[in-house]
């Protein structure tokens, strides 16, 4: 598993060229302490992150039981100011940004003229005349890190000019996943024990501004804490002296998604796919459905009404040797027909998983499919998603 992860890292796009073509490797904030921690950097979205500690496997289940930290501070957070920049960002993001309360956010996908995903992100209304480490700005957004730079490129070029688009690179993100992430950092950040999943709040550490939300990537309840960059070493550290945490890796956190049934842009997802085709319609608001008027609009709803060509679908895969990115899904004749984009070894699970795109006939769980691999054919089968339950915190649950 931690060979297939390095391959992907090493293969993913690097963010920024140097004269002759050669990738620009940056650094975490917190890189000195991964070291320190025994971190094994891979080349990763154009950072040096750790791929693992003591193993992927046991940051995994480590992870589903107690509490794990990662570094997400490659990813892109970026501040939106101005006048009308919800409705600003309805004409790409197809959700109901508009009607999105203060301190919430929402799931969206960053959309192309054609429908197709150039991103997907979360995007939270910032609470006004509230204390939060954002400045003046109104609205927050969390992208991924290879595409944060074409991300804020595009909405510089689409955007009204008096909006302000701000990249904060100076903040650090960090994620704390796993049953036990509550006891863990309301200890050192008393209050966030108060949120639910999809929301967030400003809180303080040490005298520094904290903006915290209760969201994360994994299935399980946790939560994402951006905070100033110069503190993240110290913050890290106050978190891994919990009994409950122990930082993780890049290898356990795509194993932890999968399971969780979460696409990976640049793999489950990309420009050439729609929403529809992603099995990811609940990013589409009944508001915004209705008025039609969000980037790729039309090509949208027609697949919703009548069924898009493809869908992408989990799969359990025979036997014990996972099937990778890449591998084709045949018919009975060998001939292609669709194609896996995510794909490894599920320690919670027991048994090998995937992600696939297929013939929409041919996605309704149960359905069995062939996949060769490396001219190895494999059985699987199509799955409902997720693979393992999710356990997030929602309003009013107990």
């Amino acid at each position: 598993m931690s060979d297939a992860v390095i391959e992907q890292a090493q293969d993913a796009d690097l963010a920024g060229e140097a004269e002759g073509d050669e990738p620009v490797i940056q650094t975490l904030p917190l890189d000195a302490w991964h070291r320190a921690h025994g971190g094994r950097m891979v080349p990763f979205a154009g950072y040096e992150m750790p791929v693992q500690y003591k193993g992927i496997m046991a940051e995994h289940l480590w992870t589903r039981e107690n509490a794990g930290l990662f570094d997400v501070s490659h990813m892109g957070q970026v501040g939106l100011t101005g006048e009308g920049v919800a409705a600003a960002l309805e004409a790409v993001l197809p959700g109901d940004v508009a009607g999105l309360a203060p301190a919430k956010m929402r799931y969206s996908l960053l959309l192309n003229d054609e429908g197709g995903i150039l991103d997907d992100l979360m995007v939270t209304t910032l609470p006004i005349g509230d204390a939060h480490p954002f400045g003046e700005a109104s609205h927050y957004m969390v992208v991924n890190g290879a595409t944060k730079y074409d991300d804020v490129s595009y909405l510089l070029d689409v955007l009204p000019e008096d909006i302000v688009i701000n990249l904060m690179e100076d903040q650090a993100l960090l994620a704390l996943q796993g049953p036990k992430a509550v006891d863990a950092l309301s200890r050192i950040v008393p209050g966030v024990e108060s949120l639910v999943f999809m929301t967030a709040g400003a809180f303080a550490w040490n005298g520094a501004s904290l903006w915290i939300s209760r969201s994360g990537y994994t299935g399980e309840d946790g939560f994402e804490i951006s905070l100033p960059a110069e503190i993240a070493d110290a913050f890290a550290t106050a978190l891994c002296d919990q009994p409950e945490v122990e930082p993780i890796g890049l290898g356990a956190r795509d194993s932890l998604r999968l399971e969780a049934g979460l696409p990976l842009y640049g793999h489950d997802l990309d420009p050439e796919t729609t929403p529809v085709m992603a099995d990811l319609g609940f990013a589409l608001s009944k508001r915004r459905r209705e008025a039609g008027d969000f980037a790729g609009a039309a090509r949208i709803l027609s697949e919703r009404e009548n069924g898009p060509a493809v869908k992408r679908v989990g799969l359990t895969v025979a036997g014990r040797q996972p099937v990778r990115e890449g591998a084709s899904v045949v018919d009975a004749d060998g001939a292609i027909i669709g194609r896996v984009t995510s794909g490894g070894f599920a320690p919670s699970v027991g048994a090998p998983i995937g992600m696939a795109y297929v013939p929409a006939a041919l996605a309704v769980p149960g359905t069995p499919l062939r996949l060769i691999q490396r001219g190895k054919l494999h059985d699987a089968t199509v799955a409902a998603m997720p693979f393992v339950p999710h356990r997030y915190i929602r309003a009013g649950a107990k």
